[in-house]
């Protein structure tokens, strides 16, 4: 038998400890002298408020990045040159863009993040990279285009689709973006997730709303499970295997979310407030959203929570 590697440690009643690894769970109970096991999973997620933006604003699109507790947004309608970071209680003024612009997307951390592409009057190709207190310029996207997804790092960070392109995917090294496999759909305003190697998009519009989801292998997209409310303008987080969609567009606004294990989606928690062209970041058990419109421009955040879930049964 395999060696049980122990990466969690987890009181139940009863049953003094268990040991975890990725989604399997091992102890012994030591009153019974009795082996037992569990499966470790999680339940449906759901929202709750967080810290209101200092300034409310939409059209940043998947410019949301870092995580649930160190969070980054940056542009937004205007266009916006200001960025806001997030503690994961509250969010404060970061370093302005040199480029004011909305549509663009995001990659990274608060420490270390990236943004491309976007639109101002005219399409912007620039990209700018983020070292926590100032943005400065990176190499521009091959192709300019707004209303792009992204995903990855600063060092190694992915655009796909956007207007007018729609296809074309781009890959960035921390110097440059070089062209990658294209999109199988070609599409705009769709949510990204995942890194450069492991990606994933899911959604967007062109010539009408679509519900189809792509991976990447860092060469080519392959066609993923569709989601169950095709919808655009949405914000994504997580991983390929562990993707989250949160909001956007069907024919009015929407505040569903949806669940990815790397098959198929499943049926989230639904946001508070519903809105599209929100930014979103953070992991599939500890997303955020923030901004967004409804009926106006919205500065509300909300953050995404999973509950463990032990199922025992003796052996």
């Amino acid at each position: 038998m395999a060696k049980l590697q122990s990466t969690e440690i987890v009181g139940v009643a009863n049953r003094p400890a268990t040991i975890c690894s990725n989604s399997v769970c091992m102890w012994f109970d030591t009153t019974n002298l009795k082996p037992m096991a569990s499966y470790c999973g999680y339940g449906v997620g759901s929202w709750s408020s967080g810290g209101a933006l200092s300034v409310a604003r939409y059209r940043i699109n998947t410019s949301g990045f870092g995580t649930q507790n160190e969070g980054l947004i940056a542009g937004g309608n205007g266009p916006l040159a200001c960025t806001e970071e997030y503690n994961g209680t509250s969010w404060s003024v970061g370093g302005a863009l040199i480029t004011a612009r909305r549509w663009a997307t995001g990659a990274g951390t608060q420490n270390v993040g990236l943004v491309a592409g976007g639109f101002t009057n005219v399409n912007v190709g620039n990209t700018e990279e983020y070292d926590g207190t100032s943005w400065s310029a990176g190499g521009a996207l091959a192709t300019a285009r707004y209303a792009l997804a992204g995903a990855g790092t600063q060092n190694s960070g992915l655009a796909a689709g956007g207007a007018t392109v729609l296809s074309c995917t781009e890959e960035y090294d921390g110097t440059s973006w070089s062209g990658g496999g294209a999109l199988i759909t070609g599409k705009r305003q769709l949510a990204g997730a995942g890194t450069q190697n492991v990606g994933l998009v899911a959604g967007g519009y062109i010539g009408g709303v679509v519900s189809c989801t792509e991976e990447y292998n860092g060469t080519s997209w392959s066609a993923g499970g569709s989601m169950i409310a095709a919808r655009y303008t949405l914000a994504g987080a997580g991983t390929q295997n562990a993707g989250l969609v949160a909001g956007g567009y069907i024919g009015g606004v929407v505040s569903c979310t949806e669940e990815y294990n790397g098959t198929s989606w499943s049926a989230g928690g639904a946001l508070s407030v519903a809105r599209y062209t929100l930014a979103g970041g953070g992991s599939q058990i500890a997303a955020f959203v923030a901004g967004g419109y409804s009926t106006t421009a919205a500065s509300c955040t909300e953050e995404y929570n999973q509950t463990l879930v032990l199922v025992d049964c003796v052996l």
